[in-house]
């Protein structure tokens, strides 16, 4: 992790409206300086080489949420150090990974050169992909990049792009109820404190006021609408429960509030034929 210099020293957090330009391009920053630290903590949770779809530990080896891959050609963005990806192409699939953060692509090869294996890495915004119309048959994120735009129609947007007449298009975010708890994984996190329909998003600021880090909510029905505005079809919604046994703590996630209340929504869809 690089030295933090001064003026990226956090001095504010919460809820609160920054201008959409700010936050949108706060996420390559954050991630590239805590790509590191965030492995340390979760690597081993998320294997170099496994597509790990939520803290609730929900993989695509059993729920298979992507369909039948096989012959498939498959993107994944904000795909972090490509684990995803990295599993998928064990499987013999046609895999690439896309992220906007150089320093978890670093990881990525890092994690390449562990394992002996070649992953296909491209930076890239997901809201401009750099890849012509119609070449994907599946794209996919575990909470990748749509957390951390504004824009996220955008998103959606280049996804139905590259994606082939019948492809598909599976995402998981944060459960959009959470936003209405405190980020806690204890007692304290099961009592609601701002209203559900507060979109505001969360925000961390350097003393200057730049923005250092910024997560966007949406609701249920505006991520529904942002899928079906794109011209998607919607398949199916998931909501992992709790697994018995799993007691892993990951943020607000834990076995206390994952009990009562969801901690992951996942979004199936996919373009009509043409």
């Amino acid at each position: 992790m690089p030295d933090e210099s001064p003026d990226d020293a956090l001095a504010a957090a919460g809820y609160r409206e920054v201008p959409d330009t700010q936050g949108g391009r706060a996420a390559r920053g954050w991630w590239d300086a805590n790509a590191q630290d965030y492995l340390d903590e979760h690597g081993d949770f998320l294997g170099p080489a496994d597509l790990l779809w939520c803290p609730e530990g929900l993989r695509e080896s059993q729920a298979r949420l992507l369909g039948d891959v096989r012959g498939a050609r498959v993107l994944e963005v904000g795909a972090g150090a490509a684990q995803g990806t990295r599993w998928l192409r064990g499987e013999g699939v046609d895999a690439v990974a896309t992220d906007v953060s150089g320093g978890m692509l670093a990881a990525a090869a890092r994690l390449d050169a562990a394992t002996g294996t070649r992953t296909p890495l491209v930076q890239a915004d997901a809201r401009a992909l750099p890849f012509a119309d119609a070449c994907f048959d599946v794209v996919f994120t575990a909470f990748g990049a749509l957390p951390f735009v504004p824009d996220p129609d955008r998103v959606h947007a280049e996804v139905a792009r590259v994606l082939r007449p019948g492809g598909r298009w599976v995402f998981s975010v944060t459960h959009p109820v959470r936003w209405a708890f405190p980020d806690d994984p204890g007692p304290a996190g099961l009592t609601a404190t701002r209203s559900y329909f507060d979109r505001r998003p969360y925000v961390e600021q350097a003393a200057d006021g730049h923005v250092l880090y910024a997560e966007y909510h949406r609701t249920v029905a505006d991520h529904v609408a942002d899928v079906v505005t794109a011209g998607f079809v919607l398949d199916g919604l998931v909501e992992p429960e709790w697994p018995a046994g799993h007691d892993r703590v990951w943020g607000g996630w834990g076995p206390v509030r994952g009990a009562r209340l969801p901690g992951t929504l996942v979004v199936r869809a996919h373009r009509p034929p043409s």
